[in-house]
């Protein structure tokens, strides 16, 4: 059995990984559920006993996306960078079963934590090591149907996967109808997620943001997800789901969003950043 926190009770799994300390904290409100945290900050929630559950709001909200993406029960062929403790990815198995899916993480002994200590048995679930940027390179044009970027690096999004040759290389691996999902993390005036959303309408012609009103509002950090395909977005059904979460959000598209991202910069290789970095105790992944 693993340790407990002598303050809570949790089960906790503390190890060193290759970029920082990860632990894995029990969830006492669901006896086979775990948060990964690495130096601090959550990366992940799963539920051994139930995939389909999802904690955090923002990968609630992703969900819903994924959900819409294709006929209810169709398979999909996925490629996730970044891999936490692959929530989304469970879920996908557990809602699309026979899904193609690739799992990218950097950390390879994260990896290797999280397949020893919460193992997935689907056979369409390969994970991969290395940085999320060259092994998209690699993927041939047209071979994904959803492609999940959720990447964190001390906490922020690294700046070359923030970029417009990164977006277009997106682009160029989905199918003529697949769907990217980013997760851009970002609090005030949003400038970054507004850049971002700026950079990825470069290469999308239909483009959506989930955020929470008060994030929009401008009075708390938080997740922006970022939603884009080549083709029509069902926004009205994402409409309803968010706004009937217990954490309910917005969805920006059309001449609302577009007058959102007025004045935005595209992000090039040449001067691209990591996203902000957040404010101390920053719960929100």
């Amino acid at each position: 059995m693993p340790p407990r926190d002598p303050g809570t009770a949790r089960a906790v799994v503390r190890a060193e990984v290759d970029h920082g300390r990860a632990e894995l904290i029990g969830d006492p409100d669901r006896p086979q559920a775990w948060t990964l945290l690495v130096d601090g900050t959550a990366q992940s929630h799963v539920d051994l006993a139930d995939p389909e559950h999802l904690e955090f709001e923002y990968v609630r909200r992703m969900g819903h996306v994924i959900d819409l993406a294709a006929p209810p029960w169709t398979p999909l062929r996925a490629l996730h960078l970044g891999g936490g403790a692959w929530t989304l990815p469970r879920y996908l198995a557990a809602t699309r079963p026979g899904s193609a899916q690739v799992v990218v993480e950097l950390d390879a002994a994260l990896m290797d934590l999280v397949a020893a200590r919460l193992p997935v048995n689907d056979p369409g679930l390969r994970l991969t090591s290395g940085d999320a940027r060259a092994i998209l390179a690699t993927h041939p044009t047209g071979s994904a149907d959803l492609v999940v970027l959720d990447v964190f690096a001390g906490a922020r999004t690294p700046a070359h996967l923030t970029s417009a040759e990164f977006v277009a290389d997106v682009r160029r691996v989905l199918a003529a109808d697949g769907v990217y999902l980013a997760n851009v993390a970002d609090g005030g005036d949003l400038a970054f997620a507004r850049d971002q959303l700026a950079t990825v309408a470069e290469s999308f012609p239909r483009l959506a943001a989930i955020a929470a009103p008060d994030l929009l509002a401008g009075r708390r950090f938080g997740n922006v997800v970022v939603v884009a395909s080549a083709r029509e977005l069902p926004l009205d059904e994402l409409v309803r789901r968010t706004a009937a979460d217990p954490f309910r959000a917005r969805v920006l598209s059309g001449a609302e969003l577009r007058e959102r991202i007025r004045g935005a910069r595209v992000r090039r290789d040449r001067a691209t950043t990591p996203s902000p970095v957040p404010p101390a105790g920053f719960f929100g992944r």
